[in-house]
């Protein structure tokens, strides 16, 4: 008996065998092509073009040499989907009993597929599995199809996201795979999307989509967690060469949409940052702790909360974002007290700022209240800045003043002691104003004044120096350097670069000041006197 079973099953096993070899010879798989257009056609609501299908056993379906899908008319009249080769699986045993096909799996392999959106935030996929084309539904003649697609997979993929209407602001996404599972109407199924970056980076989604929602599919709820590694920001395209940013991006987050608004929380970690045109990486990461709530009608979104955190420093984000257009644009605010100096001094570059070389900020804190408005590849930042009891190690500020400080008998050191300074800035991708500065060294006075910082590093400052008089020489010295006007303070000029920065007497400024009053003549040759045998 059990030999008889296994002689039945090795039998059966043999016929299974021949009848799989002999299938695509007996299928001309290009009989279904027109059932399988008008379903797809009609669940996808979107023309559906296939060229030659094959009976493809190892692959395990159909193989279809071609295949586009039409692009909604609102878009254009590109398809939407392009792919050269599709698999399309199928349940064998309908087929060759009955001849019927039961579509359970698409894959394509390396399709082109561009994504477009209106200003209004509208995409071209929103009208997917809408109304058939007219005529659509009387295609497919006798056979029938069950379109219960059980897996959906796409390898190779090449993803081109654009506004409609512009070819100038579209981006290429290169090595897309996705993968989902028992795509329903009425209930969620899971998935998972990754991508090649530009500039060797990879962005993966993996969550829980659904149920489609059947009348936009953009509004199709879903919740997911977002990885990216090693975003380049300068080659993504989105951003402007001239604007200076760059920098590499990490991204963790979790995502949830309810069909109208996305809420995202996660870590984004920014190295090598830069900020400014000229300016170069910085040379510390910056870590920001966030969460973000965004309206995918309206494109526009509120940071609820962005802890910035660079070392020990800690400054708090908050503001609104609008995605709509082809640039996204920002108002925020950035907000910190008694930031350690230490840890911010490494993020100076980013700004186009050096120290002196040799010269480091091992003391002080350092506090902010700035607006960061426009858009991301024309930032302006605008507001107050204030660093307190300082030190700025391996830099001789009184022995830099040149004649001014010899004349004066300023006290020489290895090191130079910030009391205070304060100013307002106003950073563009141009450069940097700094207006309203306030400078204390109590072994110097107070050095007050405006100026720019230019892309590069290059300074250009005009500032005040009221000088300690706490010697007769130094009350000596104010007096002629101010033009008899000690009160005024001696005017002096700051040029070169943040690297290296040069100071010199102001000669334009006293020439006006002699122009003014003409009294102060003989104490401005006097001073100039001074200045001469001092050098």
């Amino acid at each position: 008996m059990k030999k008889n079973l296994l002689i039945a099953g090795a039998a059966v096993a043999a016929l299974i065998v021949i009848a799989a070899i002999a299938l695509p010879f007996l299928v001309d798989a290009n009989q279904f092509r027109g059932t399988i257009e008008t379903h797809m056609t009609g669940a996808l609501g979107r023309k559906v073009t296939i060229g030659d299908l094959a009976v493809s056993l190892f692959s395990g379906g159909i193989a279809v040499s071609d295949i586009t899908i039409a692009e909604d008319p609102a878009f254009g009249s590109a398809p939407f989907v392009r792919a050269k080769s599709v698999t399309i699986g199928i349940e064998w045993l309908p087929l060759i009993l009955s001849r019927q096909v039961r579509v359970r799996s698409f894959q394509l392999i390396d399709p082109q597929v561009t994504l477009l959106s209106t200003a209004a935030g509208r995409w071209n996929f929103s009208s997917l599995g809408g109304s058939a084309p007219p005529g659509a539904a009387a295609a497919g003649g006798s056979a029938s199809m069950n379109v219960s697609v059980q897996k959906l997979t796409m390898t190779g993929g090449q993803v081109i996201v654009g506004i409609a209407g512009s070819r100038a602001k579209r981006h290429q996404y290169d090595a897309v795979t996705l993968e989902a599972t028992n795509l329903s109407y009425a209930s969620q199924f899971p998935f998972r999307l990754s991508v090649r970056t530009p500039g060797g980076g990879a962005a993966t989604v993996t969550g829980n989509v659904g149920p489609l929602n059947a009348k936009d599919v953009a509004e199709t709820p879903f919740q997911a967690a977002l990885d990216v590694t090693r975003l380049d920001l300068a080659a993504t395209g989105f951003l402007d060469p001239a604007s200076g940013l760059a920098g590499l991006i990490d991204l963790t987050s979790n995502l949830v949409f309810d069909g109208r608004r996305m809420t995202s929380t996660g870590k984004l970690t920014a190295n090598k940052m830069q900020l400014v045109p000229g300016g170069g990486p910085s040379r510390i990461a910056i870590a920001i702790d966030y969460e973000t709530s965004h309206d995918m009608k309206t494109e526009r979104g509120v940071v609820t909360r962005g802890d910035v955190h660079t070392g020990n420093a800690l400054a708090k984000l908050s503001g609104d974002y609008n995605t709509a257009g082809e640039s996204t644009t920002v108002r925020l605010k950035l907000a910190g007290d008694k930031m350690p100096a230490p840890d911010l001094e490494a993020m100076l570059p980013a700004f186009g700022v050096t120290l002196p070389g040799g010269a480091s900020l091992p003391e002080g804190t350092l506090d902010v209240d700035l607006a960061i408005t426009g858009p991301l590849d024309g930032l302006v930042t605008t507001g107050t800045v204030g660093l307190a009891n300082a030190k700025l190690k391996g830099f001789d500020l009184a022995g830099k003043m040149g004649a001014i400080g010899a004349l004066a008998g300023l006290p020489r050191a290895s090191d130079t002691l910030i009391q205070l300074f304060g100013a307002t800035i106003h950073m563009a991708p141009d450069g940097m104003r700094t207006e309203n500065v306030n400078l204390i060294v109590p072994a110097i006075g107070t050095l007050t004044g405006n100026g720019t910082i230019a892309p590069g590093g290059a300074m250009e400052y005009r500032m005040i120096a009221k000088v300690n008089d706490s010697t007769s020489l130094v009350n000596t010295v104010n007096r002629y350097a101010s033009l008899g006007h000690p009160e005024n303070g001696i005017p002096f000029k700051i040029v070169g670069t943040t690297a290296n920065p040069v100071f010199a007497p102001d000669a334009g400024a006293m020439v006006d000041s002699v122009i003014k009053n003409p009294d102060t003549l003989k104490n401005a040759v006097g001073f100039v006197e001074g200045l001469i045998k001092k050098k």
